[in-house]
């Protein structure tokens, strides 16, 4: 007589499998840095060209130094260390350089 059971079994291990690689990215650590190729623009002034995934899903750029001195557009904090911050969320903005000098 046949057992459809192992069959089904293997059926959801396999769904199960798919959907937990596409939800991979979903669960990746929060603030883990990827490089990602320089924009045109203001981009250039900037000493660093890499991103970082807010726990919110969010691509943000990564905190980094104007080579002109000034504020990059779209950055929303100047950290002690003279670095921009680019955050969307108050907590935890440039830690790691110092805390925040000014709001932006």
């Amino acid at each position: 007589m046949f057992n459809p059971l192992p069959h089904a079994a293997r059926r959801i291990a396999v769904a199960l499998t798919i959907a937990a690689l596409a939800l991979a990215p979903a669960f990746a650590p929060a603030f883990a840095y990827s490089p990602s190729a320089p924009a045109v623009g203001g981009e250039a002034d900037l000493d660093r060209h890499d991103t970082y995934r807010t726990r919110d899903g969010e691509t943000v750029h990564a905190p980094a130094h104007s080579k002109s001195g000034r504020a990059p557009e779209g950055a929303t904090a100047r950290c002690r260390d003279g670095a921009y911050s680019f955050s969307r969320h108050r907590r935890g903005t440039c830690s790691g350089h110092g805390g925040v000098a000014a709001w932006l």
